[in-house]
């Protein structure tokens, strides 16, 4: 999907989200917000909002004097969500439906999203995510998908997100391990999205085939991602694709069986998908 008038509004604020995080001066927190401004103004539609963000982050980075904008808070988010786990893994050995159950805290753990127009707290997302309806349910098309499914890959999205993501990969696993199972993370430090470095210190080298896709995006582009990631991508039985970013340049797409999982926290991503903001969404595609 292609950036709307929305989408300009809600990057330009992300710059002074990135001020924020890295305890930017008053002017260097000025020079962020007016060079995105500026930068605005030629934003191509024909773009996907995570193909601007590219380019709004690699500018906000080279200002910043800074390769990684977000490296604090995603130490610390992964603190956050790693505190959550003891709780998480009781849930699952007490759950009568342990696919479901992984698959609600894998999109609970999407609200760690730090250029969503519209934040939640973690840990309310937790509490009641067990409560909650998909929005969009193509839960059982998905369960069914994994029945017969040889290989699925897992398109990675947040970092603390990542945990939660571990822990879906875990059950996948355990419910389906006939299944070759890849995850992929991206493949420069962007936003807050996960990349090798995260997934490696989660351990998921060990738990599944780790792949690096190459792409400097907050989101799995296709055309930006190197050779390997492509052919694995166009390969596998199924996709699951994490987050709003990932749903953003995966829509269209041109191969089938991609389940999108992930939490509604803007109005552009709600009107595509016709749900509402806060919704939550397995949709397969």
């Amino acid at each position: 999907m292609t950036i709307d008038e929305a989408c300009v509004g809600c990057i330009i604020n992300q710059s002074v989200k990135v001020a924020d995080a890295i305890h930017a001066s008053e002017a260097l927190s000025n020079e962020l917000v007016s060079t995105v401004t500026k930068m605005s103004k030629d934003f191509s539609f024909d773009d996907t909002p995570p193909e601007i963000a590219s380019y709004v982050y690699e500018k906000m980075a080279q200002i910043a004097n800074k390769t990684d904008l977000y490296d604090e808070v995603k130490v610390a988010s992964t603190k956050k969500a790693l505190s959550f786990v003891p709780l998480l893994k009781e849930k699952l050995l007490t759950s009568d439906n342990k696919l479901l159950t992984a698959t609600k805290i894998a999109v609970a753990g999407n609200v760690i999203d730090l250029a969503a127009a519209v934040e939640f707290d973690l840990k309310e997302e937790l509490e009641k995510i067990f409560h909650t309806h998909f929005a969009y349910n193509d839960f059982d098309m998905l369960k069914e998908k994994l029945t017969t499914a040889k290989s699925v890959l897992v398109i990675g999205d947040n970092v603390g997100e990542h945990i939660f993501d571990y822990m879906f990969i875990e059950t996948l696993k355990e419910l389906y391990p006939h299944v070759k199972y890849s995850y992929m993370v991206r493949g420069n430090p962007i936003i807050n999205d996960v990349t090798i470095v995260e997934a490696k210190e989660a351990g998921f080298d060990k738990l599944c085939e780790l792949v690096d896709s190459g792409v400097n995006t907050p989101g799995f582009t296709y055309n930006r991602a190197n050779s390997f990631s492509k052919e694995l991508f166009d390969s596998v039985d199924l996709v699951i694709s994490k987050g709003m970013g990932n749903y953003e340049c995966l829509s269209p797409s041109h191969r089938k069986n991609i389940c999108f999982l992930l939490k509604v926290k803007c109005d552009v991503v709600a009107a595509s998908l016709q749900k509402q903001v806060g919704d939550i969404v397995c949709k397969m595609a």
